[in-house]
C-alpha cells in the first residue's frame, strides 16, 4: 500500500474540467469487506449549504450505485496516466467480475471509506444528498433524447468532502 498525507483544501491547485472530464476519475463506496469502484468524467467541486462539496453522477443501472445507497461515505480517486486501466474499469461490471484486481488495483481505506491506493488523489466525502434526475427537471427537452434514450437516468449525489489524501 502507498503512504497518502494529509492534503489541505486550500493548497489545491486542480483543474476540474480536465481532471474529471478529460483525466476521469474513479468513485469507490463500500465495505471492508466488499467494495466496488467506476470510472466516472461527469461530476464537479464546489460550495454547498456552506461546506465543500463534491457532486457526482452515477446511472441507476452501475453497480456501484448499490454501494452508494448503502453506505454513508464515497471517495473520488485521481490518477495520472492511467487512462486504460480507467477505460477498463469503466467497461466491465463488478457484478461479474473483481474488475478492481482485473485493473492491478487495490482498495485502500482511509477509516471505512474504500478508495483505490493506485490514485495519487483522493476526495474523500460524507453523503449528504441523493436525487434522481427525471425529463421533467431538465429545461432542454434535448438532453433526454440525447442522453437517456434508454430511460436509464443518473444519481446526482452530493458528498461533503472531509479528507483529501495526496500521495
Amino acid at each position: 500500500m502507498h503512504t497518502f498525507q494529509p492534503y489541505p483544501a486550500e493548497l489545491l491547485e486542480l483543474n476540474p474540467f480536465q481532471k474529471i472530464g478529460k483525466d476521469w476519475m474513479l468513485i469507490t463506496a463500500g465495505t471492508k469487506e466488499k467494495a466496488n469502484t467506476m470510472t466516472a468524467s461527469w461530476g464537479g467541486l464546489g460550495i454547498m449549504w456552506g461546506k465543500e462539496v463534491a457532486y457526482i453522477f452515477v446511472r441507476n443501472s452501475r453497480y456501484t450505485k448499490e454501494f452508494l445507497d448503502a453506505n454513508d461515505s464515497f471517495s473520488l480517486t485521481f490518477f495520472e496516466g492511467q487512462h486504460p486501466a480507467l477505460k477498463y474499469l469503466g467497461s466491465v461490471s463488478g457484478r461479474d467480475e473483481n474488475k478492481i484486481a482485473g485493473a492491478r488495483f487495490t482498495v485502500n481505506y482511509s477509516g471505512e471509506t474504500p478508495f483505490i491506493d493506485e490514485g495519487n488523489l483522493v476526495f474523500i466525502c460524507r453523503k449528504l444528498s441523493a436525487t434522481l434526475m427525471t425529463p421533467d427537471q431538465f429545461t432542454d427537452p434535448k438532453l433526454t433524447d440525447t442522453f437517456y434514450k434508454d430511460s436509464d437516468f443518473h444519481t446526482m449525489y452530493i458528498g461533503e468532502i472531509t479528507q483529501i489524501l495526496a500521495r
